[in-house]
């Protein structure tokens, strides 16, 4: 935690929406690198259970699911490096905040919910 532009808050809300700068400060190429690469892995594991959904609803609530996590993902990083304007995107799962928490986890936990029912559907 020697980071002088967090230590000396030059960088914004950097426990919510300014996280992701933060960890690339701290923990450099390697840190951000695993902080976007199981962010994609959740996104890419999701869209492979929304390929097995036998109902209609359930495959388009889970590539809804993916597209949500992936757009905030973009966007957060975005805004990190400065591709994209500071809107206050939180990044999923990694920022402080409890409602982002609570959305994303509920959004998740619907879609395991419907992926452990899909057996029971018939077509």
């Amino acid at each position: 935690m020697q980071g002088t532009q967090t230590k000396y808050d030059f960088v914004p809300e950097q426990d919510t929406d300014f996280i992701f700068c933060t960890v690339g400060e701290e923990w450099g190429f390697v840190g951000t690198s695993v902080v976007i690469l199981l962010q994609l892995a959740l996104i890419l594991k999701i869209i492979t259970m929304a390929e097995r959904q036998r109902s209609d609803f359930s495959r388009i609530y889970g590539y809804g699911v993916a597209s949500v996590l992936f757009f905030h993902l973009a966007i957060n990083v975005g805004m990190t490096i400065g591709l994209a304007p500071v809107i206050g995107i939180p990044l999923p799962f990694f920022s402080y905040g409890g409602s982002s928490l609570w959305s994303f986890t509920i959004l998740l936990f619907i879609f395991i919910k419907l992926d452990a029912n899909r057996l029971s559907i018939l077509r």
